[in-house]
């Protein structure tokens, strides 16, 4: 075991794997020398060389489209969109080729070995153009895997997992915690299941679910809520397609209540979705609407950062008013 923070476990693994996978290639923009705008490439063409970890010119769409074509030929790509908020120009690429590549040729080709890196999220005071939560967006299109870790040791084992899935992946990575959530991680190689959430907490009168830099949130408004005599049990999804149904279901069925908690805007993001599926699964069970605690539906504003956060004063309240309800 080491002490690492986020991005020395993502580093960790890209390098892990690239040591084993020789067709394993790593690029993106100023992923090179430079190590990337946060390093989470730092040493990767310096020990591999300039064939396997390159720069690429600045534009999303070619990256993705150069992934594609690369993946499609069987080789192990990992490719870096330097901010979530900039993937959008790579949409195309992404929800109409990598996503329908198997399909639309009858599983005669593929592109699952491509794992698309973006760091997304606020909280660092990055304004309107780099704190964006696009997850949503992806997980409505089929042939997609999407997988957000919370901390250094499933960031480690999740995208080592996410490299070596047959299935595209896009590989969400919570800025705001890439320096400051250190932990534990093992040096040697190990994974973590994709599409199975992690039952943090048990808790006997309410489900608190969220993903990504938002876990350490719940927490917070969970001990929040305990002060006050409130059970609350902590569910991290970390991979929202395919989500884990039964895992949620089964807890909402024990504690009769939830409330999801995401940064992206309210409308149209996932908690809507997981929402929809826990009533249908859990109608009989529940003692309470579900909740949700989001981001508003506005830009993301620079100056008004804190009250556009879903933070944990927030949840608590709503914690309090859904066992209250």
């Amino acid at each position: 075991m080491a002490k690492m923070n986020m991005l020395q476990a993502i580093n960790s693994a890209l390098m892990a794997e690239m040591e084993t996978d020789k067709s394993m290639l790593v690029f993106g923009e100023d992923v090179g020398h430079f190590g990337g705008v946060f390093r989470a490439t730092s040493g990767l063409q310096e020990k591999f060389g300039k064939q396997r970890c390159f720069n690429t010119p600045l534009t999303e769409q070619g990256i993705a489209g150069f992934a594609n074509g690369l993946a499609s030929s069987g080789i192990t790509t990992v490719a870096e969109i330097q901010f979530a908020d900039y993937i959008f120009p790579a949409f195309d690429q992404l929800v109409n080729e990598t996503a329908k590549f198997r399909y639309r040729s009858g599983a005669q080709f593929d592109v699952g070995g491509l794992t698309l890196r973006t760091p997304y999220g606020g909280g660092i005071a990055g304004g309107h153009y780099h704190s964006q939560s696009p997850e949503a967006y992806f997980t409505h299109t089929a042939g997609l895997k999407v997988v957000i870790p919370r901390d250094p040791y499933q960031a480690k084992g999740l995208l080592l997992a996410s490299i070596r899935d047959k299935n595209p992946v896009i590989f969400f990575e919570p800025k705001r915690l890439y320096r400051a959530s250190v932990g534990e991680v093992p040096s040697d190689d190990y994974e973590i299941e994709i599409g199975k959430a992690d039952v943090m907490q048990q808790g006997s009168d309410i489900t608190l679910l969220a993903w990504g830099a938002q876990m350490e949130i719940l927490q917070h408004a969970a001990d929040l809520a305990a002060k006050e005599g409130v059970s609350s049990e902590i569910i991290d999804l970390r991979t929202l397609a395919p989500w884990d149904v039964d895992t949620v279901a089964a807890s909402v069925k024990k504690t009769g209540r939830l409330l999801i908690n995401h940064e992206a805007p309210l409308t149209g993001g996932f908690a809507g979705e997981i929402a929809a599926t826990i009533q249908e699964e859990c109608f009989l069970s529940l003692e309470s609407p579900i909740a949700r605690v989001c981001g508003l539906d506005t830009p993301y504003p620079l100056n008004h950062e804190k009250e556009y956060m879903p933070d944990a004063l927030k949840t608590f309240e709503a914690i309090m008013a859904s066992v209250k309800f």
